[in-house]
């Protein structure tokens, strides 16, 4: 689970789609419930990017972690052996002993 912004949005859509596909009262008391623990724990969420963005503002910085979106992973460098790259062979040298 990472901490960010988007985690704490993709929770209450999940929740919001456990409460329509609820069916008798147990299981929507139930899900009204932890929606209901959900939303106040969002509310905290929400609460705490308000104060980064204060904070942001009053230090003249421009980004934090939890409002910024998810950078990808870093993609790994692969070696393309052909035309692609301009490499036509490799020559591997090894040393005796």
């Amino acid at each position: 689970m990472s901490n960010h912004i988007s985690t704490v949005r993709q929770h209450l859509l999940d929740q919001m789609a456990a409460l329509r596909s609820a069916s008798g009262s147990e299981a929507i008391k139930q899900e009204l419930d932890r929606a209901k623990g959900i939303s106040e724990l969002a509310q905290v969420a929400v609460n705490t990017a308000k104060v980064e963005v204060d904070y942001l503002i009053a230090t003249e910085q421009t980004c934090t972690p939890f409002l910024e979106p998810e950078q990808p992973e870093t993609p790994r460098l692969t070696t393309v052996v052909g035309e692609a790259n301009g490499i036509a062979s490799i020559t591997r040298h090894r040393l005796q002993g």
